[in-house]
């Protein structure tokens, strides 16, 4: 006899299909190009002081403004997400942020690249948590953390690409152009081919539900059925199936109300603090080691050396994203980062310098794959990009402050002063995670933002 399932129930019971595996490769090659820019304006800095004649006072807006325009990008496109869908708001961050990045690549003057960098950070901005929702939006519980996990270790892997290609080019003409050129235009070339494929992308089928478009989502469920092969009679649709209940639609308010308050308010505090393990280390290291007494070239090197963490721990992290509850994951990646951290202010050789940065960055990135994976499912479709995009709009902000807040810390008192300051701040990102946090592991984003968040939502009582 065959069970009746809901659309949603059918999305949850599939296997991972070779639908979606397509579907993930897409959002890894975007996010790579992502994390290349967000990860460029540090590489370069040490060299547009020559280029540009920067000083110390205008290095700080450089690698400010991406964050800055990814702060405005968060939430206005994760915002409008929601309302004209993942696909629609995929393609518009990509245009902005492909096109502004060519442009800072003609930039003649230090404020022109600085504002190229801002509005290219507005499209960046709602990149990474557009990209966390239609994940979760897709992909079965069984499997959500797992496959999240393999599209970021895609996506990261171009940290150390920009890392290796800035001590590559960085000093070189190649063409007569400038070698920190190349890098932008290799950016936004990346992006115009990731816009490409990501204009066969299928809708979400989650948000085509809450939308009341339930023909245009069992299109795109049939598509992920039909990839999947026969499945077993218990996991078929039946023609008699309950009617899809068609979400009610949520305002930004929704956020700050019951049930979803006390989630919102973790997920703000929690993107304010891991700013500062995450990348307070990833955007100024290059500018740490100077400080240390290395010249560009090695400090460059041992930077790209430490970057490369930085895909390995993303593929570290996918055999365990499904055997750990996240929220303790999140719990013990950034206790590790906690202890690197203070460690790597420390060093002082060679050899322990890129060895502690890798082991660094490494722990951060089953740190980071657990921690988009977990804010994407803890709310609902009708919020789900709203939230993440709010929460990492923080984030985007607080990175935006980092130069002025840890670069006088480390002229006024070293290198170990700043990861004091980034173990403090990991110790709390654990505290409120452990009180506060739901969990999330093998289950389904219906059940989890169902009658269960009534629960969380009251301090005390975390799920």
């Amino acid at each position: 006899m065959t069970t009746p399932l809901s659309m949603t129930d059918r999305l949850d019971r599939l296997p991972v299909t070779r639908f979606h595996r397509l579907l993930i490769a897409v959002v890894g090659v975007a996010t790579f190009f992502d994390l290349y820019d967000l990860f460029l304006a540090s590489t370069v800095s040490t060299v547009l002081s020559e280029e540009f004649g920067v000083s110390g006072d205008q290095t700080k807006p450089l690698l400010a403004s991406a964050f800055l325009g990814a702060f405005v990008g968060a939430v206005a496109l994760g915002r409008l997400a929601d309302r004209i869908g993942r696909r629609r708001a995929f393609l518009l961050t990509l245009s902005v942020y492909s096109l502004f990045t060519l442009l800072g690549a003609f930039s003649t003057d230090v404020w022109m690249l600085v504002i190229c960098r801002f509005i290219a950070g507005v499209g960046i901005g709602a990149e990474l948590p557009l990209a966390d929702a239609y994940l979760a939006d897709l992909l079965p519980a069984h499997a959500r953390g797992k496959a999240t996990a393999w599209a970021y270790t895609i996506g990261f892997c171009g940290v150390p690409a920009a890392g290796f290609l800035a001590r590559g080019l960085v000093g070189e003409t190649p063409l007569g152009v400038e070698g920190w050129r190349w890098m932008f235009v290799i950016g936004a070339l990346g992006a115009a081919i990731v816009w490409a494929l990501r204009a066969g992308l299928p809708e979400s089928p989650r948000w085509l539900i809450a939308q009341g478009r339930h023909d245009e989502a069992d299109k795109v469920i049939r598509r992920l059925e039909r990839s999947a092969g026969p499945l077993p009679d218990e996991e078929r649709p039946a023609a008699d199936a309950a009617p899809e209940q068609e979400a009610s639609p949520q305002r930004f308010r929704s956020l700050f109300r019951r049930p979803w308050r006390t989630r919102s308010l973790m997920l703000a505090a929690f993107q304010i603090l891991q700013v500062f393990g995450y990348y307070g280390f990833g955007s100024l290291v290059p500018i740490i080691l100077t400080a240390k007494g290395f010249d560009v070239a090695h400090s460059l090197l041992f930077s790209a050396l430490s970057f490369l963490g930085y895909p390995i721990g993303s593929a570290l992290s996918i055999p365990i994203m499904e055997r750990v509850q996240r929220k303790w994951l999140i719990v013990a990646a950034a206790a590790g980062m906690a202890v690197f951290g203070l460690a790597f202010g420390h060093a002082t050789g060679s050899v322990a310098i890129p060895l502690l940065g890798f082991c660094y960055t490494a722990i951060s990135n089953v740190f980071s794959n657990a921690y988009h994976t977990y804010q994407a499912e803890i709310f609902p479709t009708s919020l789900r990009a709203t939230a993440a995009g709010t929460g990492y709009s923080l984030s985007r902000l607080a990175t935006a402050a980092m130069p002025y807040l840890l670069l006088p810390l480390l002229d006024a008192q070293g290198a170990t002063a700043v990861f004091l300051v980034v173990a403090l701040a990991m110790v709390l990102l654990i505290l409120i995670t452990a009180v506060f946090g739901p969990r999330t592991t093998g289950r389904s984003v219906d059940e989890i933002s169902g009658a269960d968040a009534v629960t969380t939502s009251r301090p005390g009582r975390p799920s």
